[in-house]
């Protein structure tokens, strides 16, 4: 049809109300189309709907009275003696090795209802993934985010662009290697900046450009000193950095590493401008972005609850020892693994977890040299599940679900641990010769438990049986009706 006309609407609907009371509608109102379409005018109602009288005439029912669909939530209050009887048999089983403790914590009270086992500290392995997860969310905030950035430096028409790191861990070369990897949706990618700097550079027709790149955000060494010396060359965990791509990967979909993730990050920057008809004269090289250097494009990485939720779940070591350099910046302090350790020992103190016996060493826990105490742990958990607190609720929303997501996919196999499933949330720790699993689950009586169990002599031959303990040992708190 065309449009050399005018064409009227008279459009109504009929709409049957409480009480079989027919009104009709403009179309345009119920439909919400544009005033031209609109044979009235909006008006803001005069009053609240239950201030309108009924029309004459028309008798409405009383309200009934709505009744609960659920019974009311109880404070349980957990039995220690209970609890303890439950976990006993499964705690005096030899495979946990002989180096084991055992911490639970009533978590609305914030009250310790059962430790034992070992009092001296424990490896940790990646269940120190908590307590630098804690400490980012406490200095930096939930919706904090590392900006990764183009700048050009000289007013030639052949610049030197430069990639400048912000630290951001979750950085994708492109929005399928994101998926490969499994990020997070929305996350920033070279892919992306690469098309906002040639869109930036179009009005200079600029065709000829060299490529720096700066990630002088981070200092200190890449690897920790008190890692085990085959972590980089057998690609374990890549090189630390303030700006890489896929996490410093060869390919999204291999485990290889690269040696120089900085580097590998322009290079990938590189392409992606030859791609868009850009010449990259040269290759690239490590340069500091001048103070005046003009920005060209800068791409958000995702929020810092996003990204703790997913080193949680997935256990990421890069994404951990990233956020502990953004610590030590927070802090006042370096971007490096003794300035991100201060930093989180600074923090954490400050939320009032015990850190008197606490060493740590890096923010992943891959160092064997790293030691915590069970009452520091649950008081991590604590602060998790405070409602007082919600920047740091990501702590305990993030952990995975036994036997349905994140290193708990595969986990809670045993019909021992069926109680457990799709109750506790926890996260795992694993080194050759220590096991580990913290985390919160709620009773079949309604009790809300914070738990960690810690082992760290377990001989290799039972490294499978003790991981099935420390599921069952947290399916007996799931399925206990402990309370009284």
């Amino acid at each position: 049809m065309g449009r050399s006309g005018t064409v009227a609407l008279g459009i109504a609907v009929a709409v049957v109300v409480a009480g079989g009371t027919v009104v009709a509608l403009d179309a345009a109102e119920v439909l919400d189309l544009p005033g031209e379409w609109s044979s009235t005018s909006p008006a803001a109602p005069s009053a609240e709907p239950a201030d309108v009288e009924p029309p004459p005439g028309l008798s409405l029912p009383a309200a009934a009275a709505l009744q609960p669909i659920l019974d009311p939530v109880r404070n349980q209050r957990p039995d220690p003696a209970a609890l303890l009887a439950r976990l006993t048999p499964v705690l005096n089983d030899r495979d946990l090795g002989r180096h084991a403790g055992v911490i639970v914590q009533d978590l609305v009270r914030d009250r310790v209802v059962v430790t034992t086992g070992d009092r001296d500290p424990y490896v940790p392995a990646s269940t120190l993934k908590l307590f630098t997860a804690t400490a980012a969310l406490s200095a930096l905030g939930p919706d904090h985010r590392f900006n990764t950035s183009v700048v050009r430096t000289g007013r030639s028409r052949q610049p030197t662009l430069v990639l400048v790191g912000g630290g951001d861990p979750l950085l994708a070369s492109t929005a399928e290697a994101a998926d490969i990897l499994d990020f997070p949706a929305g996350g920033a990618t070279v892919s992306a900046l690469a098309t906002d700097t040639v869109r930036a550079l179009r009005s200079d027709r600029v065709d000829r450009v060299r490529v720096g790149f700066d990630a002088g955000l981070f200092t200190g060494p890449a690897a920790a000193p008190s890692w085990e010396r085959d972590y980089l060359p057998n690609d374990v965990v890549s090189p630390v950095s303030a700006l890489w791509v896929d996490q410093g990967r060869v390919d999204p979909a291999l485990l290889d590493r690269s040696a120089d993730p900085a580097l590998a990050a322009a290079e990938e920057l590189a392409r992606a401008l030859e791609r868009r008809g850009l010449t990259v004269v040269g290759s690239p090289e490590a340069v500091a972005a001048p103070a005046r250097s003009v920005e060209l494009a800068t791409r958000p990485g995702l929020e810092l609850d996003t990204v703790v939720e997913h080193v949680l779940q997935v256990s990421d070591n890069e994404g951990a020892e990233v956020l502990l350099r953004h610590v030590g910046l927070a802090t006042d302090r370096v971007g490096s693994f003794t300035g991100g350790v201060a930093g989180t020992r600074a923090v954490l103190r400050r939320l009032g977890v015990p850190y008197e016996e606490v060493t740590t060493y890096d923010g992943s826990g891959l160092s064997r040299d790293n030691r915590v105490t069970r009452g520091a742990l649950a008081q991590v958990l604590q602060l998790g599940a405070d409602e007082d607190r919600p920047e740091l609720r990501p702590v305990t929303a993030g952990l995975p679900v036994a036997h349905f997501t994140g290193t708990l996919a595969s986990r809670f196999l045993e019909p021992e641990a069926r109680a457990g499933r799709g109750f506790v949330r926890a996260k795992t720790g694993t080194l050759s010769h220590v096991h580990g699993l913290a985390g919160t689950t709620v009773t079949r009586d309604g009790a809300l438990l914070g738990f960690a169990f810690l082992t760290d002599r377990v001989p290799l031959r039972d490294t499978l049986d003790s991981r099935a303990l420390l599921d069952t040992l947290a399916s007996r708190l799931a399925g206990c009706g402990c309370s009284r």
